[in-house]
């Protein structure tokens, strides 16, 4: 069966604009691109964790700004595009998480979270979209979660900013690929993480940020348009999601809440 996307097999020569380098599955995918040859721009708020993470690399495009700052895009996009020629694929990483149950929510706690997980994203898309259509080429890949598969307890914000972007992945490639782009969606379980280590609950089939990097290479080389792992969790969130509301409510409830 052919792939949906085109398989990025070889990345030298690939030049990757990461957006949220700074730590966790972000800092690890840029150092795994980063070894596998291609020349990565790294994007966060942080300077100097931005430094740490290209430790030096050569390859290595240490672009630091504010991604909630919508005049900003534009001229890091230029700078970065000055020193690489351009971008070939742009991936979406940076999240905000904070766990709390509905009546805990704050509205200016959910607009934060909001701008950073969806808001950014779009900014990001009116950004490089112009050039990566002007010429026919290119590739989105915008990390979401398996908690924007369902409505799971502690997640009231978080989890529908990620199903929104599951959302939009999937109308983008609707959109793009016939026009000559590819659209990577991205949905990790449970990585170990500054935004995890704030969970008290356990966490099933919890892996490094490194083996999310490398699993979400692999499914790039392998041209998927889900890249989702790891699949002894992931899939069993998926059947939660086939399930018919009365029984989803009542496995939530039973297994899921505090007794």
């Amino acid at each position: 069966m052919r792939s949906l996307n085109r398989p990025i097999t070889a990345w030298a020569g690939q030049r990757v604009w990461l957006v949220g380098a700074s730590s966790g599955i972000g800092a690890a995918l840029a150092q795994e691109l980063l070894e596998a040859g291609a020349t990565v721009a790294l994007s966060a708020r942080r300077a100097d964790l931005l430094q740490n993470v290209a430790a030096g690399h050569a390859r290595a495009i240490v672009a630091p700004f504010d991604i909630l700052d919508q005049k900003a895009w534009g001229k890091r996009y230029l700078d970065i595009c000055q020193q690489a020629g351009g971008v070939d694929l742009i991936v979406f990483c940076a999240a905000a998480y904070q766990p709390e149950r509905s009546w805990d929510v704050t509205s200016d706690g959910a607009a934060h979270t909001l701008a950073v997980n969806l808001g950014s994203v779009y900014t990001g898309l009116a950004t490089v979209l112009p050039a990566m259509l002007a010429r026919g080429s290119g590739g989105i890949a915008i990390v979401a979660s398996v908690a924007g598969y369902v409505g799971l307890p502690n997640a009231s914000v978080y989890g529908p900013s990620k199903a929104a972007l599951i959302n939009l992945a999937e109308l983008l490639y609707s959109d793009l690929h016939p026009r000559g782009l590819d659209v990577y969606l991205i949905n990790p379980g449970f990585v170990q993480t500054p935004l995890t280590a704030q969970n008290t609950f356990a966490m099933p089939a919890l892996q490094t940020p490194q083996a999310a990097a490398k699993a979400i290479r692999r499914g790039l080389a392998s041209g998927q348009f889900e890249i989702h792992f790891p699949k002894r969790f992931t899939l069993l969130v998926k059947l939660l999601r086939w399930l018919p509301y009365r029984w989803r409510f009542a496995f939530i409830t039973h297994f899921l809440l505090p007794q």
